[in-house]
């Protein structure tokens, strides 16, 4: 391949004279974490890669599925099953040859993120999971780390800037400012669905804070939250007033787990994998014990389902079970279908109740393979 300079790779960045020689500098000494490798973190990572930024850390313990690929367009049919965080890496590697680029297959825990927060410059939220991203934002807060923020609900995102140092020495708003708390009803895109246009935007939105925060040029989202609604292009800017101090965040992160079953391990024993269960539904006396419940609308399913019951709208107490017949939750991908089986569980210990391991994508991978 013929070699390339960092001269002509980023002469018309450089141009820009906010940006010159000085600011290409500060972004090829920068080290970023990119926390989740999908819809939002994998067009950061690559722009941020193209922008010059020296050292990325990619995070994400998710495999691609096809159902991923309309908004996360840096992958590819080829990738479906690999992870992501190693795919984006090795797709870094071959377009931003001045970028040190890592990964990690592991989900983002308590036990170590602190450490790892304290490493880097800047720490990118690409994640849709609400206990990562208070995790990290609290991390974050304690560590005295930027956090550049982005989530999506339908048609709206949102961005911010969190905790920037000030003029006085204090710390601009975090996450908790905005979202005291956890809300735990709000479905993440598996569950709402998301349009790939809102998705591609809130993702350069975070990317051009992070290159602001890093060579110091124009004003940062810090103290508002930006709010972007596609179908009218509309937006606002909500003021948000550093309230939640570090002292408390301390006090919150001993005593909170941030546990997320989608990053979690899944009990084993609440399983059936697809396999199995093509068995039993070929099997006309077994399949009449079996009584299958989706819980996300709009699935395209190989099989019919009894019953279909949103995971944002489950409700163990409001589910009657019959301890003759076994229930397998199904969802895309095996996660929402994991919490619907744990309620379950744990409302009714003697049932028999069973999550489709990987979900409704596993499933047809392995009716591919047999094909």
């Amino acid at each position: 391949m013929k070699e390339i300079s960092k001269k002509n790779l980023f002469k018309r960045q450089t141009t820009l004279s906010e940006i010159g020689d000085e600011g290409q500098q500060k972004l090829q000494d920068a080290k970023v974490l990119v926390v989740g490798c999908g819809g939002l973190g994998s067009p950061i990572a690559v722009y941020l890669a193209s922008s010059g930024i020296g050292n990325i850390h990619l995070i994400d313990f998710d495999k691609v599925d096809v159902t991923n690929l309309h908004r996360q367009v840096f992958y590819s049919l080829a990738d479906v099953g690999k992870y992501k965080s190693e795919v984006l890496a090795d797709f870094i590697l071959q377009r931003a040859p001045f970028t040190k680029v890592s990964f990690s297959t592991e989900a983002l825990t308590k036990d170590h993120v602190l450490d790892l927060v304290s490493e880097f410059d800047v720490i990118v939220d690409g994640t849709d999971s609400l206990p990562t991203k208070y995790l990290l934002n609290d991390a974050c807060v304690l560590q005295g780390k930027p956090l550049v923020y982005g989530s999506l609900y339908k048609f709206d995102g949102y961005v911010s800037s969190f905790n920037l140092p000030q003029e006085d020495g204090s710390f601009s708003a975090n996450l908790r400012d905005a979202f005291p708390e956890m809300d735990t009803d709000v479905p993440n895109c598996e569950e709402a669905g998301t349009l790939n246009a809102i998705v591609g935007m809130i993702a350069s939105a975070q990317v051009n804070e992070v290159l602001k925060i890093i060579t110091g040029i124009g004003k940062p989202l810090a103290n508002e939250l930006l709010i972007y609604n596609a179908l009218q292009n509309a937006q606002l800017k909500m003021k948000l007033t550093p309230k939640v101090l570090k002292d408390k965040i301390a006090s919150l992160f001993k005593l909170q787990t941030y546990f997320d079953a989608a990053c979690g391990t899944q009990n084993p024993d609440w399983q059936i994998s697809p396999d199995e269960l093509k068995k039993v539904l070929s099997d006309t006396e077994q399949s009449r014990s079996i009584e299958l419940v989706a819980v996300l609308p709009n699935l395209k399913l190989p099989f019919k389902v009894h019953q279909t019951i949103p995971i944002q709208e489950f409700d163990a107490n409001k589910f009657t079970v019959d301890n003759n017949k076994t229930y397998v939750m199904v969802c895309q991908r095996g996660f929402n279908s994991y919490k619907a089986t744990k309620q379950l569980r744990e409302k009714y210990p003697a049932a028999k109740v069973l999550n489709l391991t990987g979900g409704i994508s596993m499933y047809q991978c392995s009716n591919d393979l047999m094909n």
